[in-house]
């Protein structure tokens, strides 16, 4: 088994997001039963100012001819009823600000497939 140094373990911590850090928290009170938090709340910072430096935001430009399988998706995501669903579908806008590059390309993906425009800024 590799063995990291002090150095290696805090460079990997900063390039977690919040949630990886939560979870890796969570894993370490369960294995060791010690809580880790004073380690993770120091590494927290790091990781919530990477975050939000490359944060992206999904807009919706058009939701095409499939207009629907679009509202459905956006319920999904945002928790919004379907009339303010479909208000955002008819008139566009952000669906979900402050996400990782990561899981604004996912979202970004599902709604491409249902046959709408989206950009993420």
């Amino acid at each position: 088994m590799a063995k990291f140094t002090k150095d290696e373990f805090i460079n990997g911590l900063k390039e977690m997001t919040i949630l990886e850090v939560k979870e890796l928290v969570d894993a370490m009170k369960e294995e060791f039963g010690v809580d880790p938090s004073a380690v993770a709340v120091a590494a927290a910072p790091v990781a919530v100012e990477e975050e939000t430096s490359s944060t992206k935001t999904v807009v919706l430009k058009n939701a095409g001819a499939a207009k629907i399988g679009v509202i459905k998706i956006i319920r999904e995501i945002t928790g919004l009823g379907l009339v303010e669903a479909k208000a955002v579908a008819d008139n566009g806008g952000n669906i979900k600000e402050n996400l990782s590059a990561e899981e604004a390309n996912e979202i970004k993906v599902k709604l491409e497939e249902a046959g709408a425009t989206v950009e993420l800024v």
